[in-house]
């Protein structure tokens, strides 16, 4: 297996859209409600210029999670915050098919290495829902530490959902 991530680009929009369509029952759970627009290329041609736009401010670091050449999942760096903070947001899905194989940890490496190395960052956080076990082990195998829970946090699968909140900081 050999994952790793890239800048993603609009030209990725229809491998992108094509990878959500396959796997829209399977990220239901975990996603806020989607568009039918969303799983378009179209749609994820406007997803990924304005992912595109903020990496361009500063803010962002967009990736895909690539598998032998072929994109398995996105995983990004959001709210990058300078000054005092020094700290962004990481979120990411895979592929049903790459889900539980290894795929999103080995991104999640890639990308915390690469906040902590070329962007200079301080903390990385996360948070998952209270049930996503196998995210919650994803972070954990990334030396995350587990530092809160946010009562009804995110609108995700029609309800406002609770979130284990999760944080790795540079020197650990």
């Amino acid at each position: 297996m050999t994952v790793t991530t890239r800048l993603l680009t609009v030209d990725d929009a229809a491998e992108m859209a094509e990878q959500l369509r396959a796997n829209r029952e399977f990220l239901a759970p975990w996603d806020p409600d989607r568009s039918d627009e969303y799983f378009t290329e179209a749609g994820q041609r406007r997803v990924l210029a304005d992912m595109l736009r903020q990496h361009s401010s500063g803010s962002a670091l967009p990736h895909a999670i690539v598998e032998n050449g072929r994109i398995l999942g996105r995983i990004a760096l959001t709210n990058i915050a300078r000054g005092p903070f020094l700290s962004g947001t990481l979120g990411y899905w895979v592929a049903h098919e790459a889900n539980g194989r290894g795929v999103a940890t080995a991104a999640v490496a890639r990308i915390v290495g690469l906040a902590f190395t070329d962007l200079g960052l301080h903390r990385v956080e996360a948070g998952t829902l209270v049930n996503n076990i196998g995210s919650q082990r994803v972070l954990e195998n990334n030396k995350f530490q587990r530092y809160g829970l946010a009562p009804r946090y995110l609108w995700i699968a029609g309800a406002w959902r609770d979130h284990v909140l999760f944080q790795r900081l540079a020197d650990d």
